[in-house]
């Protein structure tokens, strides 16, 4: 196998290229702690509720409650 022999140059970044690329990562950054710290947070929780003893719930939850669905309010016409 024959190498490529061409050198690799990276694109120079100036102003508002260069501002652009440190805020992507600078939110990339901050996007990936926020995901760390609620996870810390969501297993803190789930150990406190082990440590009660709370047991999960035996049917599902849902959003949508069970009977017969509302019904859709009409608009007067303007």
């Amino acid at each position: 196998m024959a190498e490529s022999e061409t050198e690799y140059s990276p694109e120079e970044l100036r102003g508002r290229q260069f501002l652009s690329e440190m805020l992507q990562g600078v939110a990339i950054a901050l996007g990936l702690g926020l995901l760390w710290i609620m996870e810390t947070v969501r297993d803190a929780w789930f150990a406190v509720l082990d440590r009660f003893n709370v047991k999960p719930r035996a049917r599902r939850a849902s959003a949508f409650p069970p009977g017969r669905p509302r019904r859709a309010v009409k608009r007067a016409r303007q």
